[in-house]
């Protein structure tokens, strides 16, 4: 069957897969291929017998029925052809730009008979399709869905004609191939024809669900207790999380089993017949056993979820009532997770492999949806769920696994009011009005023992008429003992005292709050609305995580005290705080002496009147609490390039021109919120703690001991996005360090200093920062960028805050420290030989003066630069501060201070946000170099 595909190419020259047919398992695949040769066309692909079956499509194919697209049968390709992309040589057949355009898996479908199922009968109705010239196939694509043919033509046996059956994935007026992107890596043909790579993260996912890490093939479960959402205390924004609409419906699994559809409670409660009309559409879906997560909602007139809306049905049970619910109050499905598929449990695979399989094999209809999620920037999907009536948004862990029946770290809600859920323990007698009804509820959760602990009362929010249906159903389950752990006499206003009813603990109530005091009870509750749907046994209290806010650029990882190493899946949260303005408030009205509270951490800080930096001509002296407002202010931007990074010290505490002390691990007691991973280090032969500075308590506590400037490490503690292969023993020796994600850095580093005197220098000291030096060392960093530019490595610069630049390079975690080194090196020679002039690499300082030294150095395990952001010992209180490369040659180093910093990250914002997701392949690189594919022409 390959013998043609063989014979047409020389496998010593193109890099598509050579020929080899084999047998898959599972679903046949499907795969469009994008290919620029002589002329722009695209090949239509089926799997069948162990080889690709092809077409070429000339116009590509096209949503209207009414459109009939020439295909030209061509030879037979392998399976491994369906993930080629690059370029094909001149002078080869088909030379030329190739692209994965569209791939997933199919079925024939004649008849309505899908055999997704089985392979066997799949196969053996395409080969009857092909003998007969007439295929018929249900497509489960990113882009293509839905039913199509094949026909052959009666004149020329290659032939054929492709064509879009008539189905609600037909759209005459949708042009399908305006979409250009490739679904494996984002690139385009030009992209490819420009030798681009992808950045960013991935946005290919396993074709079928045996392809996707963790998947594990087991029996279809027959209940799945839902993953649960912890609370946030407000918006954020972050790269490695995915944001979905919050819909405000009943939790709701799915389970399709052999084509039949069974919806669960997530107290495991049968609600098929209840939800019948979205049984119905679950039972349409071409995967015949499937487990989903999801929302039932009702929408409002205006097609906003309506709670009260959909609680008109939740209790219903007789035919007729709900046949009128159904006419009356629509239902449908909104989902948003895949736990299994044909035959694979999907919940230890990666949050977004599951989603892309999803997008791919649910087929939406009438009653069931898909819900959208967005990637970054959840500030702004915050804010367009409330302007359309929604409560919030569900911001999810990307590389987060389903964590059955857990209140996850990994998945978050971000609601406009903070809310949770109580278990009703018993009520107060009514005053006034409320005679007949109750005064209060009183509010517990269950500990991790198992005990139900008082957690308030709520006594507003409830309307005439919950007021009455409310006492109705607490009188049908009155008791005679409190059914809290402790009786909460002491917790109850005094009217209340000798005047509760206590209940069974069978109902649950949704109550919002202002905040949770230190004691656990809320501030200002007011009633929702009864939860019906919820177990009272699953009513625990729920952790406030600390966001950032909506308008911050980035977002932190948790504060758990000592989590110094994370791993894989974790229950890591965006763990920076809202409280720097409350810090800055404190500071202000504070004395020489305070404590300032950081969210549930108290930092005592003192000596605040304390010159660090005397003062200049024009600008007064700058104090403690100058530096401890500085870091608050920037901490949103700051803490991001801190993360999981170690810490070396720079402390000046009787300010910059008094002794001061490097400091890169600590041995004495250290405040519990302080995070520290323990590493080998070979100087010291052994383990040393060193800090990790990664919330907001414990860089102002930074401050407090005088730590000046930040100096952090070029690689992390943490595996995301680009690490879990790399292992996570620090400890031991130094062989652990090298081999551990510690071992390879995320940026290549190029340290510009310049050795252009101003003639006003001591003898023997560095020169001092000055106009003609820094002129010199920007247009060092221009040619560098330029050079950097040839070989597509894309790049960021900041002023050092002292007298010169420093260039980052991010790059996929890959290669080691000397690796690393070694290309930097490289890089930098030929920049110094193209000009030798001005361009010095030489170790002896006296043989750098006149020119800049470009330091490759800086590339080795262990050695830090100062942070972005970063203040400097400098008199003008300096900052490292990052610039847009059109600005390299137009501003000065002390036009950014700790007292100016501020205002420009309020107009740019921070310009490094997205370093961690512009990571390239530097190793490709190197390779392609060493293979002669990439040149350095000098």
């Amino acid at each position: 069957m390959l013998d043609q595909y063989q014979k047409k190419r020389r496998f010593e020259r193109t890099p598509e897969p050579p020929p080899e047919r084999r047998a898959g398992e599972g679903p046949l695949v499907f795969v469009v291929q994008k290919h620029d040769a002589s002329h722009l066309h695209y090949d239509f692909r089926l799997e069948v017998d162990g080889v690709l079956k092809s077409w070429a499509v000339p116009k590509g194919p096209s949503l209207d029925r009414k459109e009939k697209r020439l295909a030209v049968m061509v030879e037979d390709h392998p399976l491994d052809y369906g993930s080629f992309e690059g370029a094909i040589p001149e002078g080869e057949y088909g030379a030329g730009q190739v692209i994965v355009w569209d791939t997933g898996t199919y079925s024939p479908d004649e008849g309505g008979k899908l055999s997704f199922d089985d392979r066997a009968q799949a196969e053996e109705r395409m080969r009857r399709g092909l003998a007969d010239g007439k295929l018929s196939f249900l497509l489960l694509g990113q882009k293509l869905k839905g039913s199509w043919t094949l026909v052959r033509m009666k004149w020329g046996e290659k032939n054929w004609l492709l064509i879009k059956h008539q189905d609600r994935f037909a759209d005459p007026a949708r042009d399908i191939l305006e979409e250009d992107r490739s679904v494996l890596s984002g690139l385009t043909i030009l992209d490819v024809a420009a030798n681009r790579r992808p950045t960013g993260h991935p946005v290919h996912g396993p074709v079928k669900p045996g392809d996707a890490p963790g998947a594990r093939r087991t029996a279809s479960p027959r209940s799945v207790a839902p993953m649960l959402a912890s609370l946030a205390s407000g918006p954020f924004s972050h790269p490695d999380w995915v944001f979905e609409p919050k819909m405000d419906g009943v939790r709701t699994i799915a389970i399709i089993h052999e084509g039949r559809a069974s919806l669960l409670s997530r107290a495991n409660h049968d609600e098929t017949a209840r939800y019948s009309s979205v049984a119905e559409d679950l039972n349409s879906q071409p995967g015949r056993d499937m487990v989903l997560d999801g929302e039932i909602v009702a929408l409002d007139e205006e097609g906003r979820p309506s709670f009260e809306l959909l609680q008109q049905r939740m209790n219903l049970s007789r035919e007729a009532d709900l046949r009128r619910a159904e006419a009356q109050v629509p239902v449908f499905y909104y989902v948003f997770d895949l736990l299994y598929l044909e035959g694979y449990d999907l919940r230890a695979v990666p949050l977004q492999d599951r989603q892309y399989l999803l997008e791919r094999v649910l087929l939406p209809t009438d009653r069931v949806r898909l819900v959208d999620h967005f990637e970054e920037d959840g500030g702004a999907v915050y804010e367009a769920s409330l302007a359309n009536g929604l409560e919030g948004v569900i911001a999810k862990r990307r590389d987060s696994v389903y964590e059955p029946g857990r209140r996850s770290h990994n998945w978050l809600k971000v609601k406009s009011t903070l809310s949770d859920d109580f278990v009703i323990g018993g009520f107060s007698r009514g005053l006034g009005n409320r005679a007949d009804t109750f005064g209060a509820l009183l509010l517990g959760e269950y500990d991790g023992n198992g005990r139900l602990v008082y957690a308030s009362h709520v006594g507003t929010g409830f309307t005439d008429r919950a007021l009455g249906e409310l006492r109705r159903r607490l009188d049908a389950i009155r008791s005679e003992g409190c059914p809290f752990a402790e009786t909460p006499g002491r917790f109850v206003n005094r009217p209340y005292r000798g005047s509760t009813t206590w209940v069974r603990p069978e109902l649950v109530a949704e109550v919002k709050f202002a905040q949770r005091t230190g004691d656990g009870s809320l501030r200002a509750p007011v009633f929702l609305r009864l939860r019906d749907d919820k177990p009272p046994e699953e009513v625990k209290p729920t952790e406030i995580v600390q966001t950032l806010s909506a308008g911050s650029p980035g977002a932190q990882q948790p504060t758990n005290p000592r989590a110094a190493t994370p791993r894989a899946h974790e229950a890591s949260t965006p763990g920076a705080t809202t409280f720097a303005g409350e810090i800055l408030q404190q500071l202000e009205t504070g004395g020489e002496k305070s404590v300032l509270e950081i969210g549930a951490h108290q930092v005592p800080v003192s000596n605040l009147d304390k010159v660090l930096w005397p003062a200049l001509e024009g600008r007064r002296e700058l104090t403690k609490r100058d530096l401890l407002v500085y870091l608050a202010t920037v901490s949103p931007y700051l803490l991001p390039h801190l993360r999981d990074r170690p810490l070396t010290l720079v402390r000046y505490p009787e300010g910059i021109h008094a002794e001061h002390f490097f400091q890169k691990h600590w041995d004495s007691a250290l405040p519990d919120f302080v995070e520290t991973v323990r590493l080998y280090q070979e100087h010291h032969e052994g383990d040393q703690e060193y800090l990790l500075c990664n919330n907001l308590a414990t860089l102002v506590w930074l401050g407090q001991v005088a730590d000046l400037e930040l100096h952090t490490w070029f690689s992390r503690v943490s595996p995301h996005p680009d690490g879990g292969h790399l292992s996570r023993d620090f400890a031991g020796s130094k062989e652990n360090m090298e081999s551990s994600l510690l071992g390879y850095p995320d940026y290549l580093v190029f340290d510009l200093d310049p050795y252009i005197y101003s003639g006003r220098e001591a003898r023997g000291a560095e020169p001092e920062l000055n106009r003609k030096a820094f002129e010199a060392t920007c247009r060092v960093a221009l040619w560098l960028k330029e050079v950097l530019d040839g070989l597509s490595l894309s790049s960021l610069v900041k002023t050092s805050g002292r007298t010169g630049l420093h260039i980052y390079v991010p790059i996929l975690r890959q290669l080691d420290y000397d690796a690393v080194r070694s290309v930097t090196e490289t890089i930098g020679r030929f920049v110094m030989r193209r000009h030798p002039r001005e361009v010095t690499m030489e170790w002896t300082v006296a043989r750098r003066t006149g020119k800049v030294f470009l330091d490759y150095n800086q590339n080795v395990l262990g050695k830090t630069l100062a942070s972005i952001y970063s203040p400097r010992v400098a008199p003008e209180a300096t900052v490292s501060a990052p610039l847009r490369w059109d600005e390299v040659g137009a501003i000065y180093p002390t036009d950014f201070t700790i007292l100016d910093l501020p205002d420009r990250l309020a107009e740019v914002g921070d310009l490094w946000a997205g370093i961690m997701e512009a990571k390239q392949d530097l190793k490709g690189l190197v390779d392609a170099v060493g293979e002669g594919r990439v040149i350095l022409n000098g």
